[in-house]
């Protein structure tokens, strides 16, 4: 590993990476959002939100992101002079969601103007293998290729794990994850795999797919016997208080989860919405839900909670 290399996370999740790694203190800026591990907090930050600092409901937040994206617009700005004073060498950031971090065209622009090579990464996961292979390139680019790949290789270990011991399961309950709740949005990419690894039929979301917008009258034809509410960037108090603030259509109350009382709140922001290390421990808090038989609770206290 270079002695001097100096590392800006524009991503949680590689934020996350990078101290899995061993590298925290190689790590000299990251985004507002990041606060896992606790140190990524007290670090500089190069980002922040255009939605400012009061608190909005889920329909409130939907529709400001709805416009700026319509306007070609950011929800996030990029501190430029921030930026050039912490001098990295080696940038982590995303094309894949607008909605999740700074647009990769804003970071082009910025890093054109640094003086000097750098290396920007950018990260893609779609699907649990590449969220893996996502630590394998941090790794790789870091100089700590060997330690990223046994990081890895113990991550896909831990999901073997609870691929096993679901696979006895002859028909799992059919699960609906809601990365959104109003308007509902059904959760995408790694989720469904999530589901199904822990012993579960998803419903509605596609694996490897980005998540969609579902209209009720769809979530009452798919009939899920478990909903799992883990709104993007929502832990597990607010998700609890979003959920009980949010309209609750005709189709609600004949939802077999919901009159069966398996209706799940979880922190989505740590253990589902980052495509990083933790995204393993969300496939246990699945397990946990779906088959509490199987899997006695080792989960944190504030990671789910039954609501109902």
């Amino acid at each position: 590993m270079t002695e001097a290399l100096r590392i800006c996370s524009l991503l949680p999740s590689a934020t996350e990476i990078v101290f899995a790694l061993g590298l925290g203190e190689r790590l000299v800026g990251v985004t507002h959002e990041c606060d896992h591990p606790p140190e990524a907090a007290r670090l500089p930050a190069v980002t922040a939100s255009t939605l400012g600092h009061g608190r909005r409901d889920s329909r409130e937040i939907h529709r400001h992101i709805a416009g700026a994206l319509h306007a070609g617009s950011s929800i996030y700005t990029l501190d430029q002079a921030q930026l050039e004073r912490l001098d990295p060498d080696l940038i982590l950031t995303q094309e894949l969601c607008d909605v999740c971090a700074v647009s990769y065209r804003e970071v082009e622009r910025a890093v054109h103007r640094l003086e000097g090579r750098r290396t920007v990464l950018s990260l893609e996961p779609t699907t649990l293998g590449t969220i893996l292979e996502s630590v394998r390139q941090v790794g790789r680019a870091a100089g700590v290729a060997d330690r990223a790949a046994a990081l890895a290789d113990d991550l896909r270990a831990r999901l073997d794990a609870i691929a096993a011991a679901t696979a006895g399961v002859a028909v799992g309950p059919r699960v609906l994850a809601l990365e959104w709740l109003d308007p509902p949005m059904a959760a995408g990419h790694w989720v469904p795999e999530m589901v199904r690894l822990a012993g579960g039929q998803n419903v509605l979301g596609l694996e490897g797919r980005p998540s969609e917008r579902v209209e009720w009258v769809s979530i009452a034809a798919a009939a899920p016997e478990v909903v799992v509410l883990m709104p993007c960037g929502f832990a597990l108090e607010r998700t609890i208080e979003e959920h009980a603030r949010a309209p609750r259509p005709p189709e609600w109350s004949g939802l077999p989860a919901v009159q069966g009382g398996q209706l799940y709140a979880v922190d989505g922001s740590a253990y589902f919405n980052r495509p990083g290390p933790r995204i393993v421990t969300g496939v246990r808090i699945l397990a946990e839900i779906l088959h509490p038989g199987r899997f006695p609770r080792t989960t944190p206290p504030d990671a789910w909670r039954r609501l109902g």
